[in-house]
């Protein structure tokens, strides 16, 4: 998706947040910069002179208010004489603030709102302060809390709540300084109704009790955005020795079952990057309106349903998040300019991890896939766009807005072009050592490709030039020295689909093992202008209006809205009705927003659906039915 500037520049946002000129003055003066911390342009915080390391959270979980309503008590270190503390917030009802164990009362105030930003809260501090303590209760429109109602439940009887807190919605239920370069360790006691269980980026209880309490410790430093918290009626299975699943009763064996290989990749991963410093290693199932596959928060990843299809064809999700326990969690984008090197390094390991647990000619799939991905979105975005590079400018705009499949998959083969380059058993020597040097800190473009040149490639220009690792990171498009992939088993899907499409008899395609990659593959070989005759007879032979496998049915639906098959469109609006990942619901509606007809069909179904989707991916689908209006 392309960047849009939507909002006035960083310094500007600072300004608005100011009732004077003598304020302003002060909020624009150049602040020194430690190397821990750097100016974060989505963030009103300041933590170069007072920055959060620890907070305490006490909330009651209100289903008929739809708030969360409660106290946290922040743990501060401040730098020289400051008076002030800068947080954001965003959309927060702040009742009273107090500082210190005796809790004594200060002053605070709010900045002005900035679209996306929401407000700085500022509040009066001493140079001694170690503690502050903000008594609020969120908003029922808060962006991160999603309300579920029963009905849109696996059970139907009981609500879910759950939150989402990339990029920067962790704001929207706590005060505090939502930026991925400020690291913080936290513990809490959430209070729901006694029917319902719940659980955290933390360490979580296995069963519910009597009482509804819920008290958890996150002993290791994360940044804002991996704050997590869910509520529902749910169950545990254990999958493995530290892994487990959480889900509604009625999901939840059939997770147990497409995750039981989760500890198989854990060993995988510690293989090659060391050891997994998490503790356990759990995933809980979620509502359909789950904005995202999956969201890697520590402990405890986020899933969405879609991927419960029966036959582990879709788990690299669940290897993705996995290596975010690594790449991301460990070390960390200093700022959403950076996200590549959370993402890109990622997929690169998620890679790895399915290559050695699956085997090779399994992995070449998935990267063939990626592959063509990335060139498709390339050419949506245009390759001269600088939304593809990797390191990206999002000043101004919406972080969310850089989570396009840029800084997934180039910076995927991007890491793949150096491990040929080099050796794997030199690169792997080399991502080890990154990941063991930079544990529990944060990172920048610049001073990856600093270490990157002092590691690995000092000693040798010919190779540094080869690479142009400078090219990939800053430059447009997909760079000349791109890897080459391939896979022998989706050139024979490619050929069947290719004998069919120039008349070859239906009934000669082998479909017997196929994948959901193999079914990707031979559904994007089918002419975008395929007849209705041939429609007809792909629908007949496979039953692809009725699958229920997600993935493969999002890309019957847009070779569908392309070659305008009106027979599968009831399968559309379902589909568009009952599921909310995000991923899918952009690519549909804006392959409905090519023409006028589907864009003004495309627009009545968001408006009678919409409740059902998450904030985030409303968002997002209003820049593609409604950018006038942005």
């Amino acid at each position: 998706m392309i960047k849009k500037s939507v909002i006035i520049p960083a310094m500007i946002f600072l300004i608005f947040g100011c009732s004077n000129t003598k304020e302003v003055a002060n909020i624009v003066e150049e602040k020194p910069v430690t190397s821990e911390y750097t100016k974060d342009p989505h963030s009103f915080s300041r933590p170069w002179e007072a920055a959060v390391t620890h907070l305490s959270l006490d909330l009651t979980v209100d289903f008929e208010k739809k708030t969360l309503d409660g106290k946290v008590s922040l743990k501060i270190k401040t730098s020289g004489n400051v008076r002030k503390l800068y947080l954001d917030t965003g959309d927060l009802s702040i009742n009273s603030i107090t500082l210190g164990t005796i809790e004594t009362p200060t002053e605070f105030r709010l900045g002005e709102k900035v679209d996306l930003l929401g407000q700085a809260l500022i509040i009066d501090i001493l140079p001694r302060t170690s503690i502050v303590n903000i008594y609020y209760s969120t908003s029922p429109k808060s962006g991160a809390l999603d309300w579920v109602s029963p009905v849109q439940t696996a059970g139907g009887k009981h609500p879910f709540l759950y939150t989402q807190s990339q990029p920067i919605f962790a704001r929207t239920w706590i005060p505090l300084q939502d930026s991925p370069g400020v690291r913080i360790t936290y513990d809490a006691k959430i209070k729901v109704p006694p029917e319902l269980m719940a659980v955290m980026s933390a360490e979580n209880p296995m069963e519910k009790n009597a009482e509804g309490v819920y008290n958890f410790i996150m002993p290791q430093a994360i940044p804002s955005y991996l704050l997590a918290l869910a509520v529902g009626n749910l169950e545990f299975r254990a999958t493995g020795q530290r892994t487990g699943v959480y889900a509604e009763p009625e999901l939840v064996e059939a997770a147990a079952y497409e995750f039981g290989e989760t500890e198989a990749m854990i060993v995988s991963a510690e293989k090659i990057y060391g050891p997994y410093r998490w503790g356990r290693y759990d995933v809980i199932v979620l509502p359909p309106s789950f904005p995202w596959g999956g969201m890697e928060n520590p402990r405890l990843t986020f899933l969405t349903p879609t991927v419960l299809v029966g036959d582990r064809s879709l788990v690299a999700l669940i290897a993705h998040e996995l290596a975010h326990s690594w790449s991301g969690n460990l070390v960390t984008n200093a700022d959403w300019n950076d996200i590549w090197l959370n993402e890109g390094f990622t997929t690169y390991i998620e890679s790895r991890i399915m290559e050695d647990v699956y085997g090779v000619e399994y992995e070449q799939m998935l990267a063939v896939l990626d592959k063509e991905s990335l060139r498709r979105e390339v050419e949506n975005l245009g390759a001269d766009n600088p939304a593809t590079k990797l390191k990206v400018d999002l000043a101004g705009g919406d972080p969310d807005d850089g989570f396009t499949n840029i800084p997934y998959q180039k910076g995927r083969f991007l890491l793949t072009a150096i491990e040929r380059a080099v050796g794997r058993e030199k690169w792997d020597d080399f991502l080890r050592n990154y990941f063991d040097q930079n544990a529990f800190k944060n990172m920048t473009t610049e001073r990856f490709l600093e270490h990157l040149n002092s590691e690995l490639l000092a000693d040798n220009q010919q190779l540094s030039d080869s690479l142009n690792v400078p090219g990939w990171v800053y430059g447009v498009g997909l760079p000349d020295n791109f890897p080459e992939v391939s896979s022998d088993l989706l050139a024979k899907v490619s050929e069947s689909a290719s004998v069919w499409a120039n008349g070859g008899p239906i009934s000669d395609i082998e479909t017997d093992g196929w994948t959901t990659h193999h079914w990707l593959q031979f559904l994007r070989e089918v002419p975008r202008d395929a007849s209705k005759k041939q429609m007809d007879e792909l629908n007949s032979a496979f039953a692809l209006n009725e699958s229920n496998n997600p993935e493969i049915l999002v890309e019957w639906l847009l070779l569908s809205i392309e070659s305008g098959y009106e027979t599968a469109y009831p399968a559309l609006e379902k589909f568009l009705t009952e599921v909310g990942r995000r991923k899918f619901l952009k690519k549909l509606y804006a392959k409905l927003a090519e023409t006028p007809e589907g864009l003004k069909w495309g627009r009545e179904i968001h408006e009678k659906v919409r409740f059902k989707y998450h904030y985030s991916t409303n968002l997002s689908l209003d820049k593609i039915l409604n950018p006038e209006k942005m």
